[in-house]
């Protein structure tokens, strides 16, 4: 088992941020209109919340004269009640109105940033059914799924609530600002220095701190990775008591995920109350400023309370703009993550002239084949042969020989490096991949059931499949009298993964599936490897009926299921180094009658 430094310990360099933004951007232009509104709104709000500074101040500017002319006249009751009262429900307004259209603008952008989530899901969904089988072999199940689950999320829980605030905030900032100048160019001078100290430190930190984030989104892929991993092999791991190990393994990983959230959050945190701390040293120096003006007559108390407050006003945004950075830094890690994947190669795309393969005769020919995963790790070499139609071809060999692997070249899983395989006469790639795949059935050594009713499930290769057709290709493959002792039949219905039925169950439903999906050309993987020996006689038979008139592609260890193909293929080390039939490879008496003598000696 890789220990927890083999897995995916990706160093990543600093992400691309503009262009990962002018991505999202992208996802949100469908909505334009509606996040045009949105700006507006927050806009409105933002000069709702910035007018309240403004009506306290003159509120005490009111009180202010009232008292002067108070101490002036030796008199009492000079202060204009009314004009308080009237400055004080007006601000009162602004601020419910402009509470209101946050609501809204909140609202919003949580539909906004839902619908982008589902397009964005939808597009990576999408991917998936073309992506070549190359890249499911590289990357692991449980990051991939991160990326459309976790990733996903974290953009849209950004879009929802960062861009928000970044608005408003960007909007009270410059609004708060505007009026400062407005009210008092000298105390505007007294905090100005805060303002470049606050930028430089921002950008400063977010160089450190976007490289993090990038880290962190690959730590959790790692991690779900591991754990769907695990998950999938839970009876495996009971079965050999390794529970301490996984357990101490994923400890590890986990412990791995941890350190870069704490890496990335631990320097990102300490943003925010340095920025707090420029902004207060900002307030002392317009305290000071502020009483030396008052002092000297230059600004009254209307003046500097409103400058306080709108001070506060300014402050405040910034300090939380640095926060939100990190968080937007995060989403674009997360983002990015998602478009790394969607801009992975996909499956080649079919020829402008492909032919589509209609009416498939299933003569196959295999010329001077070699191939590899990895260019420096050849597989197979120099493999030819000749499958005329109606013919059953076995491929037998020692695991790893590379049996598996002329089934992933026939399917075009994957492209040959050199040589060519040719159907009905022409080159396979001339084809269209659909018409191609659709011209094979295959039952393979892993089968795969998905969570729906029995006939569904046996149903899925046919559209609009009857009744009458699967409940024959059910009873051919003998499967019919179990599902008839099921409590709902055919309506039962299989959890996630077959969990509720045994392998063999679900190798004879995949068994019926193929024999339901009519085809000129078949693949068997080690069909009957799950089911017991009383039932793969019947199952052999059952099969010799659904290979009759096909082409066949047999893979086999027990060579006792292979004795009657039209001609065996012995592969060995991605060689050829035999072929015939049963008895002129015995008579031979190599390689294959060694492997035979072994297995019945």
């Amino acid at each position: 088992m890789p220990g927890p430094g083999d897995r995916g310990g990706e160093k990543r360099k600093p992400k691309n941020a503009k262009r990962t933004l002018a991505r999202i951007i992208k996802y949100m232009a469908v909505y334009k209109w509606v996040v045009v509104a949105l700006v507006l709104l927050a806009f409105l709000s933002n000069i709702g919340n910035l007018m309240g500074p403004r009506l306290a101040g003159k509120a005490i500017g009111v009180v202010e004269e009232g008292a002067k002319l108070n101490r002036d006249t030796g008199t009492s009751g000079n202060v204009d009640m009314e004009k308080v009262t009237y400055y004080a429900a007006l601000m009162l307004i602004f601020y419910v109105g402009s509470t209101v259209l946050s609501f809204l603008v909140g609202i919003g952008m949580a539909r906004v940033g839902r619908r982008i989530a589902n397009h964005m899901r939808r597009d990576v969904f999408h991917k998936l059914m073309v992506m070549p089988v190359s890249y499911f072999d590289r990357n692991q199940a449980g990051d991939i799924i991160s990326r459309v689950s976790y990733d996903v999320d974290v953009v849209t829980m950004s879009l929802s609530s960062d861009v928000v605030q970044i608005i408003t905030s960007f909007v009270t900032v410059v609004g708060s600002f505007i009026m400062m100048v407005i009210i008092s160019p000298p105390m505007v001078a007294c905090m100005i220095f805060t303002i470049p100290l606050s930028i430089w430190f921002t950008r400063h930190m977010s160089k450190k701190t976007r490289p993090l984030y990038s880290k962190r989104s690959a730590a959790y892929g790692n991690m779900n990775g591991f754990a769907e991993e695990m998950f999938s092999g839970q009876k495996t791991i009971l079965a050999y008591a390794n529970e301490d190990r996984v357990t101490e393994n994923f400890s590890a990983i986990n412990s791995a995920a941890a350190e870069a959230y704490k890496n990335s959050d631990s320097l990102g945190i300490t943003m925010g109350p340095t920025i707090g701390m420029f902004n207060n040293f900002g307030l002392s120096a317009i305290g000071m400023g502020g009483a030396v003006l008052y002092l000297l007559g230059i600004v009254g108390l209307e003046q500097i309370s409103s400058f306080v407050l709108y001070s506060r006003k300014f402050s405040g945004p910034i300090n939380e703009i640095s926060n939100i950075i990190n968080e937007i830094y995060s989403a674009l890690a997360a983002a990015e993550r998602v478009f790394e994947f969607l801009d992975e190669p996909e499956e080649p795309e079919d020829a402008g002239d492909a032919a589509v393969l209609a009416d498939c005769q299933g003569e196959v020919r295999v010329d001077e084949v070699s191939f590899g995963y990895v260019p420096e790790k050849t597989i197979l070499k120099d493999i030819s042969l000749m499958a005329r139609p109606g013919q059953t071809i076995a491929i037998v060999g020692p695991t790893g020989a590379g049996k598996t692997t002329i089934i992933n070249l026939l399917m075009r899983f994957y492209d040959v490096n050199s040589g060519g395989i040719y159907v009905d006469g022409r080159e396979h790639r001339e084809y269209t991949l659909a018409s191609l795949r659709r011209s094979y059935a295959m039952v393979l050594q892993d089968t795969w059931v998905f969570n729906g009713t029995i006939f569904d499930n046996i149903a899925y290769g046919k559209e609009n499949a009857t009744e009458e057709e699967v409940v024959a290709a059910a009873k051919a493959a003998m499967i019919h009298s179990y599902i008839m002792r099921l409590p709902q039949g055919y309506n039962t219905v299989i959890s996630e993964d077959g969990g509720n039925i045994s392998k063999g169950q679900k190798q004879l439903l995949t068994i019926a599936r193929a024999m339901l999906y009519n085809t000129s050309m078949l693949i068997l993987d080690e069909a009957t490897s799950n089911v017991d020996t009383t039932t793969e006689r019947q199952v052999q038979a059952a099969i010799r009926g659904l290979m009759r008139g096909k082409t066949s592609f047999v893979i086999a260890h027990r060579l006792s299921t292979v004795q009657n193909a039209d001609r065996i293929l012995v592969i060995d080390h991605g060689q050829l180094i035999e072929q015939g039939t049963h008895s002129e490879l015995m008579d031979m008496r190599g390689f294959y009658y060694r492997l035979y003598a072994s297995q019945y000696e």
